[in-house]
């Protein structure tokens, strides 16, 4: 891979992590210190767009004010108890979340993967006790190409190699099917040991792959037919991102558990959330399942600073009209570069069209050359993802730098 020369100072920020942290990442050769809004600033005082949004945990924007004054406020009153006791915020906070997306009950968490598990115990434990799996029998539906994080239970659904080569043995229990083939799905579904299917509306990781029209509420109507969970994660493509509250929202479909997390925090700690209603929630008991961090007391604040953000600021509107525009914009580039461009909302994807493997992490290196920070996925694809806030004339000088770097980068 192609790097740029850094300064002395940015590179002894990167040579202390290469000697001290462990080597599982490979960023962009830039450190950064500050954030506000959609910019990011690096320790040389460059100022940037950002385009992957802490991969859409920021969908607010970097530190928006109504989130970090909740966080500064409740920081200084309480942060965690534990769920050995209760909180004055944990059943606001539950009764907040809940009433927003139309659920019973929540069961809080810290991490997305966290999340992704909790589902899986669900719904699990639901098949057992509610539809009669026999015992250790229960099987939950994968699509290819999936990605909910890379402990040992995500990456037994995974068909990426880079994520589960020589980390065996796996989880038993799951089956991986293609995505976006309904046909597929309900042979698997005809297996009356299947509990769940679970499945990104939009897959994030995969280089934003959107499904044909029709494919949300086929699943659900499948789901339906055979007593089968339906569980949406929606980690990355919910709150606001692709221009509804939720991506099931472009097909009016309700998952029967919904996994939230990255931007139910605006970007400022780990929070996540499993909703479902009580016929799912309820079949876990005391002793069964829980985390030390999940639901404190300064998680509940700044997620509900965090959801208030996304409604009053509008910011699914947003990301569907500028979305829209950012696509349309990029397309009438007409660059010999782009060989695809998908996606919805705020959540896009170019596919990278160049005989070199890596051109996609040098045009990335050329666009933060050019003050625009953005990171390829899957080698050819890169992922363009700038915080809801982002203004059109902002977004303007976004695609102004998108189009100066394809210009610089020779085919």
């Amino acid at each position: 891979m192609t790097e740029t020369m850094s300064s002395p100072l940015t590179q002894s920020y990167i040579n202390k992590e290469l000697q001290y942290g462990a080597h599982n990442y490979h960023p962009l050769p830039v450190v950064l210190e500050k954030g506000e809004g959609v910019y990011l600033w690096d320790v040389e005082g460059k100022r940037y767009y950002d385009f992957l949004s802490g991969y859409s945990a920021v969908n607010q924007g970097h530190c928006h004010p109504k989130i970090i004054t909740a966080l500064i406020e409740q920081s200084q009153k309480l942060t965690l108890t534990s769920r050995a006791f209760h909180s004055n915020l944990l059943g606001n906070y539950e009764a907040y979340i809940t009433d927003y997306f139309g659920y019973d009950k929540v069961l809080p968490m810290n991490t997305g993967v966290e999340a992704g598990e909790t589902a899986i115990k669900l719904a699990r434990r639901w098949g057992y006790k509610v539809k009669g799996i026999e015992e250790n029998k229960a099987i939950i539906i994968f699509v290819e190409g999936n990605f909910w994080g890379r402990t040992l239970a995500a990456i037994s659904s995974s068909t990426d190699p880079s994520s589960y080569h020589q980390f065996g043995p796996f989880m038993p229990g799951y089956q991986i099917i293609p995505y976006n083939d309904l046909d597929a799905l309900e042979v698997a579904l005809q297996n009356p040991n299947v509990a769940a299917f679970m499945f990104e509306p939009i897959q994030g990781e995969a280089g934003v792959v959107v499904p044909d029209e029709g494919y949300l509420s086929g699943v659900r109507a499948l789901c339906d037919k055979y007593n089968v969970l339906m569980i949406a994660d929606e980690i990355q493509t919910g709150l606001c991102r692709t221009g509804k509250m939720l991506a099931c929202d472009h097909e009016n479909v309700k998952p029967d558990i919904l996994i939230l997390g990255k931007a139910l925090s605006g970007g400022t700690m780990p929070v996540s959330a499993v909703l479902a209603d009580d016929a799912i929630m309820l079949t876990i008991q005391p002793g069964e399942h829980g985390s030390t961090y999940g639901g404190n007391p300064l998680a509940c604040a700044v997620a509900m600073a965090a959801l208030e953000v996304l409604k009053e600021e509008k910011l699914d509107e947003k990301a569907e009209k500028l979305g829209q525009y950012f696509r349309q914009e990029i397309i009438k580039l007409n660059s010999p570069l782009i060989g695809a461009v998908r996606g919805k909302g705020l959540l896009n994807a170019i596919v990278i069209n160049h005989p070199n493997p890596e051109a996609a992490w040098d045009i990335c290196l050329k666009l933060k050359e050019n003050g625009l920070l953005a990171k390829p996925t899957h080698g050819d694809k890169i992922r363009l993802a700038p915080p809801l806030v982002i203004t059109k004339e902002q977004l303007d000088d976004c695609i102004h730098i998108i189009d100066k770097t394809l210009n610089e980068f020779s085919l």
